[in-house]
């Protein structure tokens, strides 16, 4: 056994249904704050546990009284707030299963979530869907809006009212029975929903709050939270795990650096999550003196994509806050390995360890487990993993196999137990820790009439991590031009989300492929090496 190796759980999670978790803790932590909204207009808006399991238990039945049925799919399109956090688990609580939809996706991107999850519902707020059209999607019968509404919407507010409905008893085990979709992009291709049960969620909350551990949550833990809760790092590893210790989660609808640096102070916040480009913003401001002198801050995690080592040997000398990297993916509810705070164990550039009850291999190209020190592929199991893929078997069967989950990351673990990533056999560009699929944005690059074949992969970049690059190869009637190259980022920015726009272009004369047509994207890297 390696030093510092996790063997317990913070709780058993068998046979416990995670709203029923969260319900416990509100009436366990009645009169503490569990959320502090920041994005209301006026002070922040300010809800107790109490107050929190009466709008979570209301809005439950009146989702029931309005016709939604167990297993039915709802979809929440938020920014951070406290109606997202109501939704989420109002929704687990009438035995439907919410998707997660990014705040800044377009019409395209919503459009394909809504319908490849077949949700029946959908909350969300005016000002979101201004431009964008809901029609012909026919399984979506319901829509609320929170604070603006727009034409066909019920008000959130309707949700709220007092209900006689029942909310229904679960007919599954919390094994089996879902209780959230939220969609990623896997290894590769268009986003794939990832099938996470009560058991999965529940088994990775206790699995993060480690409770012997120097850093492990406790009520007096005050959270701030501009990472999205429709991502599963702001969900699960900030959002849940505060709520079942009687913490409160400081929500910002957007990562602001001013507006954060204030709110450390005002908040007493302790616990900072933050991934690598915000922790270099957070350096910097700490470097011109911006960051509070006197805050409460006992360390700051860090995720969702690699932390280069410098960093948090920076940010702990300039703000004498300890950094703790993590490790997860959306397939895992997210957390499979976590650094230690602990002097003796203290790693900041590593992932650390797995947590409890998750075995871990690292595979070789020659599909043997690797020695230490020794590359290869991190494969893993634990209650945490889904199993599959929504709808996507082909999918399901190249990552989950035999019970393991092939990650696509290469690893190497040293003979102390501890574990650094250290390439993607994957094709996923991380921009600024969002995952962008390659495969996505070429798919809209090719309707360009200008477009006849392209690639996209990841560029290193000192502030995002990756930025996406297209080649592009051009149809006979276009030359390549600035103006083009503008044009088509604007294409791509005017139909996905933002950070999915190609920040640099290249005209080729041919895409490199393999004899099955997969694009070759170390030959693409390779050609900018050679320039």
């Amino acid at each position: 056994m390696s030093a510092g190796q996790r063997t317990r759980m913070y709780a058993d999670p068998a046979g416990v249904f995670l709203h029923d978790a969260i319900l416990a803790a509100c009436h366990r932590y009645a009169y503490r704050t569990a959320i502090v909204d920041t994005s209301c207009l006026g002070p922040s808006r300010r809800i107790s546990y109490a107050e929190f399991g009466d709008l979570m238990q209301t809005a439950a039945k009146n989702l029931v009284a309005a016709g939604l049925k167990p297993g039915d799919i709802i979809a929440i399109y938020l920014s951070n707030s406290w109606e997202y956090a109501v939704a989420f688990h109002a929704a687990i609580l009438a035995g439907c299963v919410p998707t997660l939809l990014n705040p800044s996706y377009r019409e395209r991107e919503v459009r394909y979530q809504l319908e490849n999850s077949g949700a029946a519902a959908l909350i969300t707020d005016g000002p979101q869907i201004v431009d964008i059209s809901l029609a012909g999607l026919p399984n979506l019968k319901h829509l609320f809006t929170t604070r603006h509404a727009t034409c066909g919407s019920r008000h959130f507010a309707e949700l709220l009212k007092p209900s006689s409905a029942h909310i229904p008893h679960p007919l599954q085990s919390s094994a089996t029975t879902l209780a959230a979709l939220p969609y990623s992009s896997g290894t590769t291709g268009l986003p794939k929903g990832v099938m996470l049960t009560h058991h999965n969620l529940l088994a990775n909350c206790y699995q993060f709050l480690v409770p012997y551990e120097e850093g492990t949550f406790t009520q007096d833990e005050v959270a701030l939270c501009f990472l999205p809760l429709y991502h599963i790092y702001g969900l699960n590893v900030i959002l849940n795990p505060l709520l079942l210790v009687g913490g409160t989660n400081v929500l910002m609808p957007r990562f602001d650096c001013e507006k954060a640096l204030a709110l450390l102070a005002s908040e007493e916040v302790t616990f900072l999550p933050v991934v690598p480009p915000v922790l270099n913003v957070l350096c910097n401001a700490a470097a011109e003196g911006r960051f509070p002198k006197n805050h409460c801050v006992r360390y700051t995690k860090s995720g969702a994509a690699p932390l280069a080592p410098e960093l948090p040997r920076r940010f702990a000398e300039l703000t004498g806050i300890r950094v703790r990297q993590g490790y997860g993916m959306t397939e895992a509810s997210p957390v499979t390995h976590l650094g230690f705070l602990e002097p003796h164990l203290y790693r900041p550039d590593s992932i650390g360890q797995e947590v409890a009850e998750t075995d871990c291999r690292i595979v070789t190209d020659s599909g043997v487990d690797a020695a230490p020190g020794e590359p290869g592929e991190l494969v893993m199991r634990g209650p945490q993993f889904s199993s599959s893929y929504w709808k996507s078997p082909e999918a399901t069967r190249e990552v989950f196999r035999d019970g393991w989950y092939w990650s696509g990351d290469v690893a190497i673990r040293d003979e102390g137990g501890f574990y650094k990533i250290v390439d993607r056999r994957k094709e996923m560009i991380k921009y600024k820790g969002f995952p962008i699929a390659p495969a996505e944005v070429e798919a809209v690059l090719l309707e360009h009439p200008a477009v006849r074949d392209c690639g996209v992969i990841g560029l290193p970049d000192d502030a995002a991590g990756e930025i996406p690059c297209a080649f592009i190869v051009l149809n006979p009637t276009h030359t390549p031009e600035t103006a083009l190259e503008t044009d088509l980022c604007g294409f791509v920015g005017e139909r996905l989300t933002g950070y999915k726009q190609p920040r640099q272009v290249r005209f080729v004369s041919a895409i490199p492929r393999n004899p099955s047509g997969k694009i070759l994207r170390k030959d693409l890297r390779a050609t900018l090496l050679t320039k």
